[in-house]
């Protein structure tokens, strides 16, 4: 699926709605899971395991070169994004899941409000945001554009965490989509 990419001035015109996010009380808007590289499938419910993570999701089996064995890096073990920053890049939710993160909260993820180390309760399941940065890539950059990868890459765009958050799954529990996200 191709996008139009949408340019930096429009993006930095965004900027005051992605501020204005609930910073206590936000919703799951869109829950996606990815049972194999590269595909995706919209969920309406989900569990999150503390051990496998999203049941249904590959995070447990792919593995990761970030990790010195390349295991599971359990620091990403579930990805945040904001609602409002990937609907500004997309104009369409029917597009969000091209992002790769499993959940996409109307809240304000910003470091600010979710500094790492934060537990947030997400329906029954509990989750702790990771100290590791959530960081675009050449996909992200190729699925969104240049403007929309720089975008998210500036000092501003990390300390919003405008790509998302890594968290780890503290707590098991269901996530269903309309789910209220609350800081614990």
């Amino acid at each position: 699926m191709t996008l139009d990419h949408v340019s930096m001035s429009l993006l930095e015109s965004g900027l005051d709605d992605i501020r204005n996010a609930p910073k206590d009380d936000g919703v799951v808007r869109l829950i996606v899971c990815r049972p194999k590289i590269e595909t995706r499938k919209i969920l309406d419910v989900v569990e999150l395991d503390k051990e496998i993570g999203m049941v249904g999701d590959n995070w447990s089996d792919r593995g990761s070169s970030s990790t010195p064995d390349n295991s599971s890096d359990i620091e990403a073990q579930l990805t945040i994004m904001n609602s409002r920053v990937i609907s500004l890049m997309t104009g369409s939710d029917e597009q969000w899941e091209l992002a790769g993160d499993q959940l996409y909260i109307d809240m304000d993820i910003s470091r600010n409000n979710l500094a790492p180390g934060t537990q947030i309760k997400i329906g029954s399941a509990v989750v702790e945001v990771s100290k590791k940065p959530h960081t675009g890539c050449k996909k992200f950059s190729n699925r969104f554009g240049v403007d929309a990868l720089k975008f998210v890459s500036t000092p501003l765009g990390k300390e919003l965490c405008l790509r998302g958050i890594n968290t780890r799954i503290v707590e098991s529990g269901i996530v269903k989509t309309g789910d209220v996200v609350k800081k614990i």
